[in-house]
């Protein structure tokens, strides 16, 4: 059984995407299969997002990350939770069994695409991202 923990809610998570989403970001976004089938939608903190790059998307050279303003999406019911001794990765849930809070261009402010190079490590290739103040745990 899995139990769920409250940590901070930093004012941004992250959404990894193996492909590049529409762009303008549309007012609904596509679950994911992984999504749908865990029911939650899977996110990511800034510090978290190598490690999750690392662990899930190993083969990829080319990822896509939205940062989601967690108070656009709690305004609209979303439920954070986290698994216990996994800060880094909260579960943005609605608030009745079975309905989706939908991310989108109401709650995602922005959205980027990252490449890393053969050999490279993900922690090295969002490292910019890092600096630039873009990918941060507020």
């Amino acid at each position: 059984m899995i139990t769920t923990t409250e940590y901070p809610l930093p004012t941004y998570v992250y959404k990894i995407l193996p492909t590049a989403p529409p762009l303008p970001i549309p007012a609904v976004l596509p679950l994911s299969e992984l999504d749908q089938k865990d029911g939650f939608i899977h996110l990511s903190n800034a510090s978290q997002v190598p490690i999750t790059a690392s662990l899930f998307f190993k083969s990829n050279t080319e990822l896509w990350l939205l940062k989601i303003d967690t108070r656009k999406t709690i305004e609209a019911g979303g439920v954070y939770r986290w698994v216990d001794n996994l800060p880094g990765c909260p579960h943005l849930y609605a608030p009745k069994e079975g309905e989706w809070i939908d991310l989108g261009s109401r709650n995602v402010v922005s959205s980027v695409s990252v490449t890393r190079q053969e050999g490279q490590a993900w922690e090295d290739a969002l490292g910019g991202l890092k600096e630039s103040g873009w990918l941060v745990d507020e």
